[in-house]
C-alpha cells in the first residue's frame, strides 16, 4: 500500500492557495492507494474546505484529520464544528473523517486525531506565567489591551524580559471550545485511545496527529515571539499514548510548518513540513 500524506494546505489563505493548487495537481498525478490530509486544510467559515477537498482527483480512500484552523470561526461554537458540522461536511464530499472512523486494510491501520495542547511545550526561559498562555497572549502584548488588565492583578511573577515578548496565538480569537485546553486535549486523547485499542490486532499502525506529539519535533530556539508559540504546538501526552502501543510504527503531524523527523522508541515520527509559503507531501509504502 502506498500512502500519500500532506498537511497545512491553508486553502483559505491568499498566500497559500496557489501553492496548494500546485501541490494538489502533483499529488493527483502521483498515484498511490490512500490519501491522507493531516489538518489545517482550510478554516471552517466559507466554502474553502469544500473547494480544496473537491480539487483532489483520487480513486482510493481519502482520509481527513482536522487541525486547529478547521475550528476557527466567527460563530460561537468550535466544539460543535469539530464534533458535528465538519464531520458531516467532509463525509458529504466523499472523505473519511478519520477521528471517528479509523482506516484498516489487512494488517495495516491508520488512525487520526486533531490532538491539541496543554502548554507543556512552553519555554521556561521566557518566564511567562501560565495565565498568559491560557489567554493566548504574551505579557508584552497583553499590557496594550485593557481587556487583559486582570492578568496583571499580580506582577511579582512577571519578569521584565517577559514583558518584552509581544505575541498572540490566534486560537484565542477564533477558537471557541467552551472548555479549557487541557479538557479538550483529554477528549481528543480519549477518542484516539479508543481508536488505538480498536486496531490493536493490526501489525502496522500509522497515526496522523495534527499537533506535535513529541518534544523532539519542536522547532529549534528562535526569537522570543516564536518561542512563545511553542506552548501551542502540541503535547507530550499525545506521544506518550502512541508509544504505549507497539504496533504504532509511523506518526505524521504538521502544524509547525517545519519538516523534522525523529525516532522515538519504536515510532518513526515525521513532521510533513508544509507551510503558508511552501507545500510538500510525503509517501509511505507499507
Amino acid at each position: 500500500m502506498r500512502l500519500l500524506v500532506t498537511a497545512d494546505l491553508h486553502y483559505n489563505h491568499s498566500k497559500s492557495k496557489a501553492l496548494a493548487d500546485d501541490l494538489i495537481d502533483t499529488m493527483n498525478a502521483a498515484g498511490g492507494d490512500v490519501l491522507l490530509l493531516v489538518g489545517d486544510t482550510a478554516a471552517a467559515d466559507g466554502d474553502a474546505l469544500e473547494r480544496c477537498l473537491s480539487r483532489f482527483r483520487f480513486s482510493g480512500p481519502k482520509l481527513f484529520v482536522p487541525g486547529n484552523h478547521e475550528l476557527w470561526t466567527a460563530g460561537p461554537d468550535s466544539h460543535a464544528l469539530h464534533t458535528e458540522i465538519l464531520p458531516r461536511r467532509v463525509r458529504e464530499l466523499g472523505w473519511q473523517w478519520l477521528e471517528a472512523d479509523p482506516f484498516a486494510l489487512g494488517d495495516i491501520a491508520i488512525v487520526g486525531s486533531l490532538g491539541w495542547y496543554d502548554y507543556a511545550f512552553a519555554q521556561p526561559s521566557l518566564g511567562i506565567p501560565r495565565r498568559f498562555y491560557e489567554r493566548k497572549i504574551s505579557p508584552g502584548a497583553a499590557e496594550r489591551y485593557t481587556e487583559f488588565a486582570p492578568l496583571f492583578a499580580r506582577t511579582d511573577d512577571v519578569p521584565p524580559h517577559a514583558r518584552e515578548v509581544i505575541a498572540r496565538w490566534n486560537d484565542g480569537k477564533f477558537v471557541k471550545l467552551g472548555m479549557s485546553d487541557e479538557r479538550f486535549l483529554d477528549q481528543t486523547l480519549s477518542r484516539l485511545e479508543r481508536q488505538l485499542a480498536g486496531v490493536a490486532s493490526c501489525a502496522h499502525v500509522v497515526a496522523a496527529i495534527h499537533h506535535l506529539p513529541f518534544r523532539e519535533l519542536l522547532p529549534a530556539p528562535h526569537s522570543a515571539q516564536w518561542d512563545f508559540a511553542k506552548a501551542y504546538l502540541g503535547s507530550p501526552r499525545i506521544g506518550q499514548l502512541l508509544c504505549r502501543y507497539p504496533n504504532v510504527r509511523h506518526v505524521y503531524c504538521g502544524h509547525s510548518h517545519l519538516a523534522v523527523e525523529a525516532k522515538i522508541g519504536h515510532v518513526h515520527a515525521i513532521n510533513i513540513g508544509s507551510g503558508y509559503r511552501w507545500k510538500t507531501f510525503r509517501t509511505l509504502d507499507v
